[in-house]
């Protein structure tokens, strides 16, 4: 392993455990050049698995891409961070549970929009605004309706 600091490959692993219900080993790591302490993490690799778009494009899927749309949906928000990663995390068990060797763009954005209703409803309406592609203000405020409806 490679110190992210000093760019040295002598370390050593100072505590290893699990993460992730068993499917994650954390590992807390210190380089022997700099005595900076890391962390890295070991993941069983899969199958990949592969994303089918809208229009029929297949791409691998990469659960940074997600990521990064949620954590772009609760910019500025009282969110915590690690909430944010659950949604990453439980969309992947989900995907490899239901879900072979392709899974549909819709499954992926229907599933992140729902836990972020839960978790913020700013957050769930900036997602929805872009996965959903809103045109004007609408469909913008038919979305706040049913999440209003929701509520009641």
């Amino acid at each position: 392993m490679r110190c992210p600091f000093c760019k040295s490959e002598n370390d050593k692993v100072i505590d290893s455990r699990t993460a992730n219900e068993g499917t994650v080993i954390r590992r807390r790591r210190e380089c022997e050049h700099c005595n900076r302490r890391y962390t890295t993490y070991e993941r069983i690799e899969d199958i990949p698995l592969f994303v089918v778009k809208k229009d029929q494009r297949r791409e691998p899927f990469d659960r940074a891409k997600v990521l990064a749309g949620v954590y772009k949906a609760c910019e500025k928000r009282a969110v915590p961070l690690a909430d944010q990663d659950a949604i990453g995390d439980d969309l992947e068990r989900m995907l490899h549970e239901k879900y072979e060797k392709e899974a549909p763009s819709s499954a992926i954005g229907e599933y992140v929009m729902k836990r972020l209703a839960i978790v913020d409803q700013v957050a769930y309406v900036r997602f929805a605004s872009v996965y959903r592609e809103f045109q004007d203000v609408s469909h913008f405020m038919k979305e706040l309706k049913g999440l209003i409806g929701k509520q009641g």
